[in-house]
């Protein structure tokens, strides 16, 4: 990955990049994220059987990481995954966290016991490995806060709430637990005023930057495939909420993300 030194740097801190949107494509696809200054990202397994294929990405690129667990969604489909097993993954060089878990009772409510429970598993892997918990939350607000508080009480542990679209009161639940908002591109759509409210008032330290690629681009590429070079336009609008010019959004959004996934910002590469 060669970066194009006259965009500032910037991280896209989850997309899936094993999606098959992408299929055959991710030499052209990492190559327009340099261009645009992304110079690293953190592509997700969403399902712990595809947890190899996902790997092998992060192995191939410079500048790639990874994250794995069983997505709340999912949760009813797929075996519960294991503490073990998850922290055994961990022994990976560029396996920098634990998830996407959570709940969403959007689409899928029926399963919320399963949900909660792979959500609490995940958790501890969390405090096992010292890696950040991925959290997706939808229409799961209170649940959602109850359970990252009472196991937060029970034994700290670090969090971002991935492509954050909820209320305000979970925003500062998490935010008042020590955890990270991500901002993706939903942020930047003409009907979100309120979320952008919402991270307004959160503080510029715990704001991460994403794309959920291949879901959710934002304008200029609303409707279309997302990709990680589009991190950048939302990020613009990250730094206008801010009052900041987006050199020192971008550079503050990437120092929070060196502090979140320290695995990813201690990573050297051998080759």
């Amino acid at each position: 990955m060669t970066q194009d030194f006259s965009h500032p740097p910037i991280v896209d801190s989850h997309c899936h990049l094993d999606f098959p949107d992408f299929d055959g494509q991710h030499d052209e696809i990492i190559a327009r994220a340099a261009e645009a200054g992304v110079t690293r990202m953190v592509t997700i397994c969403t399902k712990l059987r595809l947890e190899p294929r996902v790997r092998s990405i992060a192995e191939a690129h410079r500048g790639v990481f990874y994250a794995a667990g069983t997505h709340p969604m999912s949760a009813a489909e797929e075996p519960l995954a294991t503490v073990e097993e998850l922290v055994a993954l961990a022994d990976h060089p560029k396996f920098v966290g634990i998830g996407e878990t959570g709940l969403d009772y959007h689409y899928t409510a029926e399963s919320a016991a399963v949900q909660q429970e792979s959500l609490r598993i995940h958790i501890e892997a969390a405090r096992r490995t010292d890696l950040p918990l991925i959290i997706h939350a939808r229409d799961a607000d209170a649940d959602m806060a109850q359970i990252l508080s009472q196991e937060h009480a029970a034994g700290a542990y670090s969090c971002v709430m991935h492509c954050f679209s909820s209320g305000a009161a979970l925003a500062e639940a998490a935010l008042g637990l020590g955890f990270y908002l991500s901002m993706s591109g939903i942020a930047a759509f003409p009907r979100s005023s309120d979320l952008r409210e919402i991270f307004a008032a959160a503080p510029v330290d715990r704001i991460l930057t994403e794309t959920d690629a291949p879901y959710l681009a934002p304008p200029p590429h609303r409707g279309k495939r997302n990709e990680p070079a589009f991190t950048a336009h939302s990020a613009r609008v990250g730094a206008e909420l801010f009052g900041m010019d987006y050199a020192a959004f971008a550079a503050q959004t990437s120092a929070n993300f060196d502090r979140l996934f320290t695995k990813a910002a201690a990573y050297r590469d051998v080759a």
